[in-house]
């Protein structure tokens, strides 16, 4: 009998975010309809680029099968079936033991960007669906204007005695009340911490979150995001389920004299005010400088602007980039991105530093705008940003977490 060691998705801790399937380099191999994330055993080869950024785990399962489980039978899944002990396999056979060479290998080519070298080692996972943590809101405040069409939320839990150790840059799932439109409880929303590691107050087991409040059109209906609507609406005292936490490798380097290069949007802000705050509260001697580039469309409508205004430019070098805001010298809008060749100067020498760290956080579509900044500046300075980035990803100093 031969057998195969077969690459699963545990449909039971995957949260749907995608991330697996936008990281697979072979198309195909990872699909997935309103139910499941699935793995195609004909085009899976390995590669283990879909392990490190899963933010659950649930992609990191493995059987050993004679026969692969189809994707019509993944389909179906709502947990994982039980291992199969195979016998009768004949010396020389791939069997397990050759699976498992092979997939050392492929752990060791992955390619899959690291934590930094200095980073405190994250738990996570402590808390599950079916063993969830419960919160409590101690508070929910918006942070956006009045009137503007961004409704975003500053949202802070208490855990109380519960156990929930985090560091800047980890996320936790919040699990809504109820069950979807087939009857099956809703998915659990993944939202990045936005404080520091001792707590939105420090020395109290709580945190904060930044959750902005998703509506969409339906049918001539204005509606709202079930996990977002949920967040957003929560009222002092309310009790959240909570799942988590993850992440393990977008976190911040604790050397003090590294340099943060932080690009993001809305409320990829999250982890950067945490990594912030981190940073003010040791109000360490250390070297390390941190830049930030925060896109929104106007001031009213960007998250934490005005606590933003009040840091000293010895804390934080911020450049914040209004799009639909025209400024009187330009003529076309401005994006994060433009801001960057701005200030090519400094971004260069950052980039030309050991001890610099690259975090991009926010809407997917801003990573190849940002992507074309960093090629443009370094070709003026005569760098090679691929190079770069090629070095910096190796070392665990590039990190990208987008939606």
């Amino acid at each position: 009998m031969t057998s195969l060691r077969q690459h699963l998705i545990d449909p039971e801790v995957c949260i749907r975010c995608n991330t697996c399937e936008e990281n697979c380099p072979v198309e195909g191999a990872i699909e997935h309809n309103d139910d499941n994330y699935v793995v195609n055993a004909d085009l899976c080869n390995y590669c283990m680029s879909c392990i490190a950024p899963c933010p659950t785990g649930a992609i990191d399962n493995w059987r050993v099968v004679s026969d692969a489980y189809s994707l019509d039978e993944q389909y179906s899944w709502e947990e994982l079936p039980d291992e199969i002990e195979l016998v009768n396999l004949e010396e020389g056979e791939a069997g397990d033991s050759e699976a498992t060479e092979i997939l050392d290998v492929a752990h060791a080519g992955s390619g899959a960007v690291p934590a930094p070298a200095t980073a405190s080692v994250p738990q996570v996972n402590l808390w599950t669906r079916d063993n969830p943590a419960k919160a409590k809101v101690t508070g929910n405040f918006r942070i956006t204007e009045e009137g503007t069409e961004s409704d975003i939320h500053h949202i802070v839990l208490d855990f109380g005695s519960q156990s929930f150790p985090v560091l800047e840059g980890q996320s936790i799932g919040i699990i809504p009340p109820g069950v979807d439109a087939k009857g099956k409880p809703h998915l659990v929303r993944l939202y990045s911490i936005a404080s520091a590691r001792d707590g939105e107050r420090p020395g109290y087991n709580n945190l904060a979150l930044t959750v902005k409040r998703v509506t969409f059109d339906a049918d001539g209906e204005i509606k709202q995001g079930v996990g977002s609507g949920y967040m957003c609406d929560l009222q002092k005292g309310d009790e959240v389920q909570v799942t988590g936490p993850f992440g393990s490798t977008f976190l911040m380097p604790n050397d003090p004299d590294a340099n943060l290069m932080m690009i993001c949007t809305g409320t990829g802000a999250a982890p950067f005010r945490g990594m912030t705050e981190r940073r003010r509260r040791l109000n360490s001697n250390g070297k390390g400088k941190m830049m930030l580039f925060f896109g929104a469309r106007t001031a009213s409508e960007l998250p934490y602007f005005g606590p933003l205004q009040k840091l000293p430019a010895s804390l934080l070098d911020q450049e914040l980039v209004f799009s639909r805001m025209v400024r009187a010298d330009e003529n076309e809008k401005e994006y994060v991105q433009d801001r960057m060749l701005k200030r090519a100067d400094d971004v260069a020498a950052m980039l030309s530093d050991v001890n610099t760290h690259i975090y991009i956080c926010g809407l997917k579509g801003m990573e190849q705008g940002v992507e074309e900044s960093f090629t443009r500046i370094c070709a003026a300075k005569g760098m090679d940003w691929n190079v770069i980035r090629s070095s910096l990803k190796s070392q665990g100093r590039y990190h990208i977490e987008t939606y």
